[in-house]
């Protein structure tokens, strides 16, 4: 009888769920490690690692003490996390083939990588490193084109801005530097052009993309000078020559981070027909896309040959290639700013015509904020239909049943001394 394999799952959030379910169902032992014993994959799991995503020694810590004790483990993934440091870790200390020390750090430091991919030719936006809010000032005199402005080391477009008009580059600046754990800042071109997420496994140096997706920016303006994405649209409304060079140029990029065996989640922007790499990240998506946006439109079970390939079993890229294309739709709920109290029509919205999905995020009491990132989102759904227009009013329809109700904040007034 074969063994069973054993699964380490870094992430114990709610999208890391249906990722441990499906590898049960898969026939795996899963472990899921999170700081977190009362998160949500936990109560999934088969066993359970008590560590910070974020600590690399004491996630290796405790894969090493549950080898040590109960068994092997044959594979590490994060789902829904981006700690390629973490992951790398345990390989390392397991002896596990996979992302290696030398990829994750590329991976984990924005400024690193563009270097990277500056010197192997992969298409990117200019860039620069900026030591302080004078020299960001000086190259926005400098440069006649609009900038942004990011933290090196951060995620989930935390700390991320425009540079507007209006937009005062010390505070940009200021704000990008909070955001970064190593208080390091960088600025790059804004290109403009229609953007793609992608999500694509590299098996034995062949980079296979079945995952394209056209990105929401629909509140762009509505809360610039952040950027926060609004879910997004399969397939991708790509010409074959513009989808060959958008899978060509995630390719060049993992050649160049040296990820020959592994999972790579980019985000891309076509600038004047050229595909050019804005961030890649070697982890799954959030998001859902990885898990149930990709299966749904292609029929390519992309979770579960990332799961197969990590654990050692055999996967062949033919069995990333899609075998259908079914018009997929996701967008966010935003609740206004406030306390929520009330959570309403989640049960009726999942059993409207071509809803998928339906997954709130929010709880009553939680406080949420005005969004300056992606991270503040109350409810997602991801709805299917016969054409594009038709899972956009499908998804239209459910997120407009949910209702997040929340009663503003009110500031203690200060009394006249």
């Amino acid at each position: 009888m074969p063994e069973q394999k054993t699964l380490l799952i870094i992430c114990g959030g709610i999208e890391a769920v249906h990722g441990v379910r499906h590898a049960k169902a898969m026939g795996f032992r899963v472990l899921v490690s999170d700081q977190d014993p009362m998160a949500p994959a936990m109560a999934e799991a088969d066993a359970v690692l008590v560590a910070s995503t974020y600590d690399t020694v004491a996630t290796a810590d405790a894969a090493q003490a549950y080898v040590d004790t109960v068994g092997p483990i044959h594979g590490v993934i994060a789902l829904g996390s981006d700690v390629p440091m973490t992951v790398a870790a345990a390989n390392k200390r397991l002896g596990l083939d996979g992302l290696s020390d030398e990829t994750a750090a590329l991976a984990a430091d924005k400024l690193a990588m563009k270097e990277r991919f500056a010197r192997d030719g992969v298409p990117i936006p200019w860039f620069a490193s900026v030591a302080n809010a004078e020299e960001l000032k000086r190259f926005v005199e400098l440069r006649d084109e609009t900038l942004v402005v990011k933290p090196v080391d951060s995620r989930g477009s935390r700390g991320v801005a425009r540079l507007l008009p209006d937009v005062d580059p010390a505070w940009a600046y200021a704000q990008a530097k909070e955001h970064s754990p190593t208080d390091r800042v960088m600025v790059e071109a804004y290109l403009s052009g229609p953007q793609v997420s992608t999500e694509s496994l590299v098996i034995d140096g062949v980079c296979m993309t079945p995952g394209l997706s056209d990105r929401n920016y629909e509140f762009l303006d509505r809360f610039a000078p952040f950027f926060v994405e609004n879910g997004g649209d399969l397939p991708a409304t790509l010409t074959d020559e513009e989808k060959a060079s958008v899978c060509d140029v995630i390719s060049k990029a993992a050649a160049s981070l040296g990820l020959t065996n592994g999972s790579i989640k980019g985000d891309v922007v076509l600038h004047n027909g050229t595909a050019h790499i804005i961030e890649v990240a070697t982890r799954l998506s959030g998001g859902f896309f990885c898990s149930l946006e990709i299966p749904l439109n292609s029929g390519v079970d992309f979770l579960g040959k990332v799961m197969r390939h990590a654990v050692g079993l055999p996967t062949e890229p033919r069995e990333l290639e899609p075998t259908q294309d079914v018009p997929i739709c996701q967008r966010y709920l935003w609740a206004d700013p406030g306390e929520v109290v009330a959570i309403e029509g989640f049960d009726a919205a999942r059993t409207l015509p071509g809803v998928e999905e339906v997954v709130i995020t929010t709880t009553i009491g939680e406080i949420i904020a005005e969004p300056t990132n992606c991270t503040p989102r109350a409810a997602m759904v991801i709805a299917s239909g016969a054409t594009r227009d038709e899972a956009q009013a499908n998804v239209a329809r459910a997120t407009e049943t949910i209702r997040i109700k929340t009663i503003p904040l009110v500031t203690p007034a200060v009394a006249n001394l």
